[in-house]
């Protein structure tokens, strides 16, 4: 697969998440300060609640914006076969009977992606799959806890 095409697609939906929080804070930055929005009594707290949404939305937008440079200095580098996955890698795992494909990021972990008619999980080396598959070798045996329960699985390559 290529991986600078899976980096592409993962730099183009997070540029559209940041394009979605920047409006959303504008928004409500705008609904904070309009003259609407001012208290009427003490009780009335439409305004300041405008502006904590405005400033999570700011974090949130400087949050995708620092993922998006991480993502764009991220070497394409190809794994060799006998090298340990790492950041970057794309590894394909087969567990209970499916094929399923993850890649490595420096962020965004939880984000969909469909690249060659095939689902690709983002996942960091800090989650709790990714601190188990960080340093082991394509046709590696693992037994993986995830949620509690533990399954077998086999690393069937790292690109």
């Amino acid at each position: 697969m290529n991986k600078r095409a899976i980096v592409k697609k993962i730099i183009a939906r997070l540029t559209e998440e940041l394009q979605v929080y920047f409006r959303a804070a504008q928004f409500s930055r705008a609904e904070a300060t309009h003259e609407s929005s001012k208290a009427e009594s003490k009780y009335d707290t439409r305004g300041l609640e405008a502006s904590y949404l405005a400033r999570g939305q700011s974090k949130q937008a400087a949050e995708l914006e620092a993922a998006i440079a991480e993502f764009e200095k991220l070497p394409a580098k190809k794994f060799a076969a006998a090298e340990p996955i790492g950041l970057g890698a794309l590894v394909e795992l087969e567990t209970g009977g499916e094929n399923l494909f993850y890649f490595i990021g420096p962020r965004a972990g939880g984000m969909e992606i469909l690249h060659e008619k095939k689902e690709i999980l983002v996942i960091t080396p800090q989650s709790p799959l990714g601190e188990q598959l960080m340093g082991k070798k394509s046709g590696d045996k693992l037994q993986l806890k995830l949620g509690g329960e533990i399954r077998a699985a086999r690393i069937l390559s790292v690109e």
